[in-house]
């Protein structure tokens, strides 16, 4: 096989490419890892502005959850038709998972200044066979991810499929060297591996910008600091919301836990509640 000889304008264009995909990247995770800050520190301060105030108003809310069912209850046992009670619905913080680690790029091929000609086809698949046999790895959960490649390393090899053998041997850590052949070939192969890994951690990065941006205290982070930013005190006013509908819930479950005795009061005040849930 006849070697694809690399120039030396070629490897310093190709490393200038990889460079400024590494400085791309760079400006991503910082811009993600910023993000991710801010919510963080906007939601710790949320918490513990209204955290306390929702805290009583869930525990109200349960109260008022059992309060109605049993006059529910006892409602359905007088023979009127009255609805179940419902579970209050919980109110769940979604997390903030931070970026995954990066795979570690491979080492640049070293080796003699001659070209190495490419190894067999065979001598690629033995290379693959002692890296994924199956018999070869310890009992679980890696025992059955070397079965799978270990299927797709026979599938490549009975359909001499030699660059799915390369690309495996390769992202398992060989020298490239050892692989495709080189140094001209290998220098070029590490090139490219280390690009498309570099491509690959980018859309990983900008998936999870993207999560991050949808996230609903996102948005609210954006509205409560512009609102900050032109004099409003937006916490405040939720606050004091959050208090408003504490009394309102104070005075529904006194009440609901008085009403029992009055069929039509009882029936009045479900429906209102429900109503309101609804």
């Amino acid at each position: 096989m006849a070697s694809r000889a690399i120039t030396r304008h070629e490897l310093t264009r190709r490393r200038e490419q990889l460079q400024d995909l590494q400085r791309y990247l760079a400006v991503l995770e910082a811009d993600h890892d910023g993000a991710r800050a801010k919510l963080l520190g906007f939601r710790q301060r949320y918490l513990e502005a209204l955290g306390p105030l929702m805290r009583e108003l869930d525990e109200l809310e349960a109260q008022l959850h059992q309060a109605t069912a049993l006059l529910s209850e006892a409602l359905q046992r007088q023979g009127v038709d009255a609805p179940a009670s419902t579970s209050p619905r919980a109110k769940a913080w979604p997390d903030v998972p931070a970026l995954p680690e990066a795979t570690p790029l491979p080492p640049e091929p070293t080796g003699p200044t001659t070209d190495l000609p490419p190894p067999s086809l065979k001598t690629l698949y033995r290379r693959a066979a002692m890296r994924f046999h199956p018999d070869l790895a310890p009992s679980g959960p890696e025992r059955e991810v070397c079965e799978q490649r270990m299927m797709v390393v026979n599938d490549a090899y009975a359909s001499g499929d030699r660059s799915r053998l390369e690309a495996l041997l390769l992202a398992a850590g060989e020298l490239p060297e050892k692989v495709i052949g080189g140094p001209a070939d290998a220098v070029r192969a590490w090139l490219g591996l280390c690009e498309h890994m570099v491509q690959g951690r980018i859309r990983i990065v900008q998936a999870q910008t993207t999560m991050l941006h949808a996230q609903q205290m996102h948005e609210l982070r954006i509205a409560v600091e512009r609102a900050e930013v032109g004099g409003m005190r937006p916490l405040d006013i939720m606050a004091a919301r959050l208090r408003a509908q504490i009394a309102e819930r104070r005075q529904e479950l006194y009440i609901g836990e008085r009403v029992g005795g009055d069929v039509s009061l009882a029936a009045d005040f479900l429906r209102k509640r429900y109503q309101r849930l609804a």
